[in-house]
């Protein structure tokens, strides 16, 4: 029919038009050069432009024009084509006499043309097409400086000249002059594509999209202390991502109405779960309750029915950089361990929240990359599936294969995503002409692959960025909403595409480590990090042993633990330490809570004598399953239990304390440094040990005897003291008695004495019993002969 209407004289369609300007320049350029017959020396001064210095010197880059929206993006017979979208002037001269445009080019004929017409910015007279002849324009008389206008131009698609189905490029020109350049030239372009198929291909390509739901880390190590641990979070951060509007809001509402695979990350549901059922975050040094249970369950609710009857795939536990692994943290004992746990629980935490069977059989490096050493850790934890790009397992074919094909020795399919379709949507989609483009380029591009083999049916596997963000998840719903005609594609989903059948041209050897490239090296998870999580996940082996309840601790730790490893820690490796360390620091605050109370140093007197030891115990739990050793420095000195070292079980309930006594028998007198520790059963120290000394102090019956002796002693002379006092006031008594009768002879007596002579003959001492003085009724009988008073002769012997 195209023929039929150049023959009547109709106007011929952009391709042909196309096609024939270039042969008038590929027959007249030979033509012209015999005419001129004239050598052409080029000076190495006067160089040939370049294609970018040609673009600026026509001034091609002088207007800004932006496509906005372009409806339908892939149009069918009887469609009418709509582009809206602005241009702007960015010269510093008013732009006059301006009309935008659209041109048509022709049909492309593979995708490698596709990327190089999306790189392409100036006008190039020799490369871009005419435009549409008696299309559309939109006529503006003047644009200044700065200043930018509106334009929408419609034209059905039968006016297009589209001969044949096909990618076309399609592109919007704004024409106009200067004051300094007073004649019509192309002052900017922006070129899109438009994938035209009128009717459904025989064979269809199957086309799977992977649709992530995965988030960063926000749940700590800790729980509080109710019955129900409740969960403590580094930060709520979560919720703006949960809210109507919210990246992972938008990443529900719009993947429930699109033929989709989801892939989950589990830690994201638990944590939501967590939310859900009430949670705790972390104020300062305070944890202050959680208050979006509500958002965190009309979120779960949405999800659990947008899942259902789809294909999803459960990823390990909290998504583990699998890369991180093989590069640095394989060789640290322990760290492929976790890793299968954290496949195990994925499985678990998906049915448990969303009630769906996942299948977890599926590894994905991070942005498809993968060595030797990435595929055997991806394996080594059950997966048998590992989700590559086709930039990192390249094809050297014509087309695209089938995404499915046996790697290495063929214990493990890869499932090869295309590289171009994956990363169509990184950019910026936040401006209309950025998402507007990413979408007519995915469909291009998805056509083109079907066009490149029709007769064959193909398996294309797209695996976008694992987080995008909302306007990146509204542009990837609007490309599959483009591709709903199913004219030349169809949905499938990843266990189907696994499962697909082998091109047999298709690569199947794994890359070298040579080719991993440097920008995703250097956002790894580096050594130093793997040995932080094998010193808390030891540090979490003795700690559990001796709990009444180790699960309490162990399930909120081995979860953190494989958040640490986390591929979403990429590119954020300060936040990656400050994560670990909160996780460390805390364990080490639980196992302080099990601790030897500090004892002042002891004397022991005597042969033997016990020796307590305090145990405390802070947790909120029971501890059992401990020993505390105790240990003579100076077995020769001080035996416990009756040797050097003597052990005995600990058991210390909640919140309480025991005190541990031990035997201690000295030998010797001296000083005896002791050392307490507290061991696991298996031998295991447990916390620090504590020291204190022991003075020796072995008292003799030699030394009893004497301080025996000396006691009586004191006894003996406290009595006589008291019969003495007694005695002396009896004599007292009797004086007063008789001091009628000579007592004023005796008075006067004394008066005559001479001061300095010497002493008056005594007088009878008072109470003695003799004729001075009549026995008193009062007096007690003496049990002793009486004691003279005056001083004593030679050699009379004194009792005193």
């Amino acid at each position: 029919m195209a023929e039929a209407a150049d023959i009547k004289g109709t106007v011929p369609s952009p391709a042909r038009r196309w096609l024939r300007r270039t042969l008038t320049v590929a027959v007249g350029a030979p033509l012209l050069a015999g005419l001129l017959q004239a050598p052409v020396v080029t000076s190495p001064a006067v160089a040939a432009p370049s294609a970018t210095t040609a673009e600026d010197a026509t001034g091609s880059k002088t207007v800004d024009v932006s496509i906005d929206t372009l409806t339908p993006s892939s149009p069918a017979e009887g469609d009418t084509v709509t582009v809206k979208g602005t241009v702007t002037n960015r010269g510093k001269k008013a732009v006059t006499d301006a009309s935008v445009e659209l041109r048509v080019g022709p049909r492309m004929s593979s995708r490698s043309e596709i990327e190089q017409a999306t790189r392409r910015t100036g006008y190039r007279d020799d490369s871009d097409p005419a435009p549409v002849q008696d299309g559309p324009t939109a006529k503006i008389p003047e644009l200044g400086a700065g200043l930018g206008a509106d334009f929408s131009l419609s034209v059905p698609v039968a006016d297009l000249g589209l001969d044949e189905a096909g990618v076309y490029q399609l592109g919007v020109s704004l024409t106009g002059q200067t004051s300094d350049r007073p004649y019509p030239r192309v002052l900017g372009i922006e070129r899109t594509f438009l994938p035209y198929q009128p009717e459904p291909t025989e064979k269809k390509t199957q086309l799977t999209y992977l649709w992530p739901l995965i988030a960063s880390a926000h749940v700590s190590a800790e729980t509080a202390t109710d019955d129900q641990r409740t969960p403590v979070f580094e930060d709520d951060a979560l919720v703006a991502e949960l809210r109507p509007g919210g990246r992972l809001d938008q990443m529900v509402s719009l993947g429930r109405n699109l033929p989709v695979t989801w892939v989950i990350d589990p830690d994201l549901l638990a944590t939501v779960d967590a939310m859900a059922n009430g949670y705790r975050v972390k104020d300062g040094s305070l944890h202050v309750p959680g208050t979006n249970k509500e958002l965190a369950e009309r979120w779960l609710g949405e999800l659990e029915k947008a899942v259902q009857g789809r294909k999803v795939v459960a990823l390990p536990f909290a998504d583990p950089d699998l890369a991180s692994l093989a590069h640095h943290g394989k060789d640290v004992p322990g760290s492929l361990g976790h890793l299968q746990s954290a496949t195990a629980l994925a499985g678990v935490t998906v049915e448990t929240v969303l009630h769906v069977q996942p299948s977890t059989d599926f590894a994905w490096p991070v942005e498809g990359a993968v060595d030797p050493s990435i595929v055997a850790v991806a394996t080594s934890a059950g997966a048998d599936k590992v989700i590559a790009r086709s930039d990192s397992v390249r094809d050297d074919l014509s087309y695209t294969p089938t995404a499915a094909r046996p790697l290495g020795n063929g214990s493990t399919t890869a499932v090869v995503s295309d590289a171009l379709l994956s990363t169509a949507f990184e950019g910026d989609m936040v401006r209309a002409e950025g998402s507007t483009l990413a979408v007519q380029k995915f469909l291009s591009q998805s056509l083109a692959i079907t066009l490149e083999q029709p007769e064959k049916q193909r398996s294309v596997v797209v695996a976008p960025q694992r987080m995008p963000t909302v306007a990146q998840a509204q542009t990837m719903a609007t490309a599959l909403h483009g591709l709903s005609g199913r004219r030349w594609s169809q949905p499938s989903d990843l266990v189907t595409a696994a499962t697909a059948k082998p091109d047999p041209n298709a690569s199947t050897t794994v890359p070298s480590g040579s080719r991993y490239p440097k920008k995703l090296r250097d956002q790894e998870l580096q050594v130093q990090a793997f040995r932080d999580m094998k010193t808390t996940r030891d540090e979490l082996n003795d700690f559990k042993v001796v709990l009444t309840f180790p699960d309490r601790v162990v399930t909120p730790f081995g979860n953190a633990i494989s958040r640490e490893t986390s591929t979403s820690w990429r590119g954020r490796t300060r936040a990656a330490a400050i994560y670990r360390g909160n996780v460390q620091d805390y364990l080490q605050r639980l196992t302080k809570g099990i601790q030897l109370v500090d004892k002042s140093d002891l004397t022991l007197s005597g042969r033997s004598a016990t020796i307590p030891v305090t145990v405390q115990n802070k947790l909120v739990q029971g501890v059992d399953h401990l020993v505390l050793r105790l240990v003579s420095n100076n077995g020769n000195r001080l035996k416990i239990n009756g040797e050097r070292a003597a052990e005995l079980p600990v058991k210390v309930g909640a919140g309480h304390s025991q005190s541990v006594k031990f035997d201690a028998t000295a030998a010797v007198n001296g000083q005896v440094p002791v050392t307490a520790q507290l061991y696991t059963e298996d031998g295991t120290p447990y916390g620090k040990p504590m020291s204190f000394t022991v003075k020796v102090s072995e008292i003799t019956p030699t030394v009893m005897l004497v301080i025996a002796g000396g006691v009586l002693l004191l006894v003996l002379a406290g009595v006589r003291m008291y019969t003495q006092r007694k005695r002396l006031a009896a004599q007292a008594a009797e004086a007063e008695t008789a001091e009628p009768a000579g007592g004023a002879a005796e008075t006067a007596e004394k008066a005559e004495e001479p001061e300095g002579a010497g002493p008056a003959e005594p007088g009878p001492e008072p109470g003695k019993n003799d004729t001075a003085g009549p026995e008193q009724p009062s007096d007690p009988t003496l049990d002793t002969a009486p004691e003279s008073g005056d001083p004593s002769a030679t050699g009379e012997k004194v009792d005193r």
